[in-house]
């Protein structure tokens, strides 16, 4: 299991659209894929799957925090995961509201896996190990992860079951504010959950943990605007700043210099705004990319999807050779 973690703790940058078309991309070509809401929002869910059937889930207890639940109220460990079939080789492990109630515990088993607490690493270890099951349930080649926009406790314990990290963000003074507050912080998370695996190993405490890597492995520009195939110029400044910004913070490289974002190998993917294709792929419930002359999409707006695909091909293939996971071409 490849587990990829799409993180930024500004919001707004379209974190979970693009988990949402990477998912169908991968399932598309080839690759198993299962996306992991753990966003409290809930928000790509939404995107996954109409009211009626949202409402049933949520009704009928088949969430992440569902299979969580025995845990938190003492009564058991995870109970079996449930993932919701999307496609033949797509599926998603849905969220719901009341995974932010768990931030609380979430903070206070950290703190207790310092003195070998064997449930506090169960609560650790919780979105990981249910996760690995939905995942080997269906033979996943690759996990998406869609968290939402803080460095709370919540984040905290999602992250430290991604095995990768890709960053969203905007060309804006936000975005880079959230680099410069995410880079440092990830990189402590890292350094004490390893502590906390040391400890439980000193303990011989037999609970599966995850390693924490959440190695960053670039970042995706979201939705600036283009003239001319070229960046509206209100963007450039934002647009210079972005590979230094993300070396130095992300990566904790001292570097003064590096290279301009359309020569950056970091640089994942520059996603321009695709406008009036969102709400057309939200009411058909598609990707964008899959949108047909019957959603809507006529005349130039065909063309616009074409390019949409070429977009989000590219980009799942950087990010597979990026994590080891290779694309097999498109299902028949």
């Amino acid at each position: 299991m490849t587990t990829v973690a799409f993180f930024n703790n500004k919001g707004g940058v379209g974190k979970t659209s693009l988990v949402y078309h990477l998912a169908h991309m991968f399932s598309e070509q080839g690759v198993r894929t299962l996306a992991a809401d753990l966003d409290p929002q809930a928000n790509l869910s939404a995107m996954f799957l109409d009211e009626d059937r949202l409402a049933e889930v949520w009704k009928s207890n088949l969430t992440v925090t569902s299979a969580i639940q025995p845990l938190i109220q003492g009564i058991g460990d995870i109970a079996p995961a449930h993932s919701e079939r999307i496609t033949r080789r797509l599926s998603l492990a849905v969220g719901d509201l009341r995974l932010s109630a768990l931030e609380d515990q979430l903070a206070e088993s950290w703190g207790k896996c310092l003195g070998a607490d064997e449930r506090s690493f169960r609560v650790m270890s919780a979105f990981y190990r249910v996760i690995k099951a939905a995942a080997t349930q269906l033979s996943a080649g690759i996990v998406l992860m869609d968290l939402g926009p803080n460095l709370g406790a919540l984040n905290r314990a999602a992250l430290i079951a991604a095995d990768y990290l890709v960053v969203p963000l905007a060309p804006d003074l936000f975005s880079m504010q959230g680099l410069e507050n995410l880079g440092p912080t990830l990189r402590k998370w890292r350094k004490d959950w390893r502590k906390r695996v040391d400890e439980a190993a000193e303990a011989d405490i037999s609970v599966d943990l995850p390693k924490g890597e959440m190695a960053p492995v670039g970042y995706v520009v979201m939705s600036f605007g283009v003239r001319d195939r070229r960046p509206v110029k209100a963007y450039d400044p934002w647009l210079t700043q972005i590979p230094l910004t993300y070396r130095n913070a992300v990566l904790g490289e001292d570097v003064d210099s590096a290279p301009a974002l359309a020569q950056d190998p970091l640089c994942l993917a520059s996603l321009k705004h695709y406008r009036s294709l969102m709400p057309m792929a939200m009411a058909a419930h598609k990707p964008m990319f899959a949108l047909k002359t019957a959603d809507g999409a006529i005349g130039a707006h065909q063309e616009a999807v074409q390019g949409c695909r070429r977009d989000f091909l590219s980009l799942a293939g950087q990010i597979g050779t990026a994590v080891g996971v290779t694309l097999a071409g498109e299902e028949g």
